[in-house]
């Protein structure tokens, strides 16, 4: 390649630089811009890279990365200058007298983390992790440019020596991957862990990109497939989606491969689908054409949506089994989630025009970083950097065994976690743990650096079954289930029919109805015979709601194959009340009260017969019932009414609007408290106009209650108004 053709090829990185920055939120002058380039390539004029090539390729392509990252126009123009204050005759005031200070500073930043001389190893060490968590807590895009600075080096890394190679790879793995992953940019993450592994085991990674390669088509297929399947669904549901579909990157399947010591064959969810909606709502409801569409595999489910991961990352996560019993990964989440997910804490950037750089939001995400610094002031350099690689990896916890083995464990795992971990038979014996040499409670949560010993029992001694209620990991939960399938067949039919019966009495179904679709619902649920069943739920491989619910689901068929006849009887004598409701000329019928409204005593309601589900309560003034009882199904309403006598409560959800102020919260706390009600949810969140919005589910006995507590909530200082959903 000649001269002019690397100026080709400069200009034309230069324009997809300038491109990706106008299709960002930033505003970004091209003319400045241009006179950045310009004098970078002046600066490096003469400088030759390892591979022959002009030396202002390299900060041009750090600076596309940048922009990629969804990174500000100064933090841009600062990744095309990063190596010339160290490589060059350009200094900090050159470049603060052109470009200003913002530019000026991050370009010193950047260089400021490569130019000191260490004494030792570990020195060494520590001294780069220790600037680089400065940097962070200063200015956090300093790093993502350093981060983007080394990403273009591992894809020219085929120039280093082979001791410089395996070295920068290392480090790769070991900080710059985690370091994306903790602020979010998993693309950035993914590429620099498969750079890195191409180096360091050249022999594995050519075996998993073999297999991929030759796979090519039928996973291209396998994709196509499922994609069309979950397109026409979500289409014919009304719900507006994009899908793509993905292979998982190499680094990824070679951990799953030797981790859980499986051949390519054996990995879960080598295959991704991601789908992306409008709102969380259409989350929750594609989840659920998912696992109607496609079989879901037990303990597969994560909501990050409602949990987010540390890094803010949202999504919904559930691996199910596709065409030909293949299992394949399916994320769900929305617009905003997938910009957080591409871009991690740039997708939110304090930088942006009209954004305050006193960010506290992005403060509290970083606050982690300057705790770490503060507790390592004083500490040796071996301990240092052992405290960092363990907080980086904040999603998980690092605990020790008595000989001071290394267990990796899930974050909020417990000592049953722990036992199963070293081995299903400890786990099976436990009966107790001590936790750096004292005795602890079985719901205790394992903390970082923990020391854990498992005491066990002999003879028949087994776990319990209040474990599966404390345990945090798939494999202790599954064992345990797995024990009690296994030694107390006769104990789980028992206890599994008692509560089937239990829920079946609490809903208002009949075993006669149940046994209208037996074969069928049990087909559906891999069992033969209703005993199979109790025992499933019985060991907790099943639920009792889902084992109900798939009987719901045969009932609805049944009743779309034949006309619904409903004859209302005229009857004196008043009807029996199921949940606190008369339903006329009807008895022992299912009684379910609609989400739309939550209908409560005092409320007018009215009836809607289900196909299968009995009758559905509805406010009379609920929107919902309003357009049915003017479509064709208005034949199907009937007349409800309230019992004199109603002993049980009813849920209700209020929304209070609110000024955003401090102790706020607290005093909304106090008056719910005050009102003696019990509160199953609530939630809070602030909005861009100084409001709060708050969310609640109260439980009544009534519409006065709701009122009373409506009147308690507006009293609260800032509070402009509390609606009942």
């Amino acid at each position: 390649m000649d001269v002019f053709d690397y100026h080709e090829y400069l200009e034309g990185r230069f324009r997809c630089v300038a491109e990706r920055l106008a299709r960002s939120d930033a505003a970004f002058d091209r003319e400045r811009l241009r006179s950045v380039f310009l004098y970078a390539c002046e600066a490096h004029e003469g400088q030759s890279r390892k591979s022959g090539e002009p030396y202002i390729i390299h900060p041009v392509e750090t600076a596309l990365i940048v922009a990629e990252m969804n990174l500000d126009p100064d933090s841009v123009a600062a990744a095309m200058l990063h190596d010339s204050i160290e490589d060059t005759k350009v200094t900090h005031q050159d470049i603060k007298s052109r470009f200003g200070q913002a530019v000026a500073d991050l370009v010193d930043g950047v260089t400021k983390l490569t130019r000191v001389e260490y004494t030792s190893k570990e020195d060494q060490q520590m001294e780069n992790l220790r600037k680089m968590f400065l940097a962070m807590a200063r200015d956090i895009r300093v790093i993502m440019i350093k981060i983007g600075d080394r990403l273009h080096n591992m894809r020219t890394s085929e120039y280093w020596e082979e001791q410089k190679r395996r070295e920068k790879s290392l480090e790769t793995m070991n900080l710059y991957a985690p370091l994306a992953h903790r602020l979010g940019i998993q693309t950035v993450k993914w590429e620099l862990e498969d750079l890195a592994f191409k180096n360091l085991d050249p022999v594995a990674f050519k075996e998993i990109s073999d297999y991929l390669t030759e796979q090519e088509a039928h996973n291209e297929a396998f994709l196509n497939h499922i994609k069309s399947i979950l397109t026409a669904r979500l289409e014919e549901a009304g719900i507006q989606s994009a899908i793509e579909g993905r292979v998982k990157h190499i680094y990824s399947i070679y951990r799953k491969k030797y981790s859980q010591n499986k051949s390519l064959e054996e990995i879960y969810d080598l295959h991704a689908v991601r789908v992306i909606v409008e709102t969380i709502a259409d989350c929750y409801n594609v989840l659920g054409f998912v696992h109607d569409l496609f079989k879901p595999i037990p303990g597969r489910f994560k909501d990050y949506i409602s949990t987010p991961k540390p890094n803010m990352y949202q999504s919904l996560h559930t691996t199910v089994i596709g065409r030909e019993g293949v299992p394949f990964e399916a994320q769900i989440r929305t617009w905003d989630m997938h910009r957080t997910a591409e871009y991690g804490i740039a997708a939110h950037w304090q930088y942006k025009e009209g954004v305050s750089s006193d960010n506290r939001e992005l403060n509290r995400k970083l606050a982690w970083v300057r705790s770490l610094l503060e507790s390592q002031q004083d500490t040796d350099p071996e301990e240092f950097i052992k405290a960092i690689k363990v907080d980086m990896f904040a999603d998980d916890v690092f605990v020790f065994t008595p000989r001071g083995d290394v267990i990796n464990l899930p974050l909020g795992a417990g000592v049953i976690d722990f036992a199963y971990a070293i081995h299903s038979a400890v786990g099976n014996r436990m009966q107790g743990a001590k936790v750096n040499g004292k005795m602890v409670s079985l719901d205790y949560t394992l903390q970082n650096g923990d020391i854990i010993e498992v005491l066990t029992a002999g003879g028949s001694h087994g776990p319990s079954r209040d474990w599966l209620k404390m345990v945090k990991t798939n494999e202790a939960r599954n064992k345990i289930k797995q024990w009690f399938k296994k030694e107390r067949h006769e104990e789980n039919v028992a206890e599994g029919k008692a509560d089937f019966e239990k829920e079946l009495k609490r809903t208002g179904i009949s075993m006669q109805t149940i046994n209208e679709v037996l074969q069928p619902a049990l087909k559906r649920m891999s069992f033969s015979v209703i005993e199979d069943m109790y025992s499933a739920i019985g060991y907790g491989g099943l639920t009792v709601t889902r084992a109900i619910n798939r009987f719901r689901d045969e009932l609805v068929r049944l009743n779309k194959q034949r006309p619904v006849k409903v004859q209302i009887e005229k009857s004196r004598k008043p009807k029996k009340a199921v949940s606190g409701v008369i339903v006329e000329g009807l008895d022992n019928f299912l009684i379910k009260f609609s989400r739309c409204c939550l209908p409560v005593p005092g409320d007018d309601i009215v009836g809607f017969i289900t196909r299968g589900y009995g009758v559905s309560i509805h406010r009379s003034d609920c929107v919902s019932a309003l357009r049915m009882r003017q479509s064709e199904e208005k034949g199907r309403w009937v007349p409800v009414q309230w019992a004199e006598e109603i002993k049980q409560s009813y849920q209700t959800d209020l929304t209070v609007t609110a000024h955003d102020r401090a102790s706020l919260l607290v005093d909304v706390m106090a008056a719910l408290s005050a009102a003696k009600l019990p509160i199953n949810t609530l939630h809070a969140r602030t909005t861009g106009d100084n409001m709060s919005i708050i969310r609640l589910t109260a439980e009544v006995s009534g519409s006065e209650q709701i009122a009373a507590l409506r009147n308690d909530l507006a009293r609260v200082s800032g509070v402009t108004s509390v609606k009942r959903e």
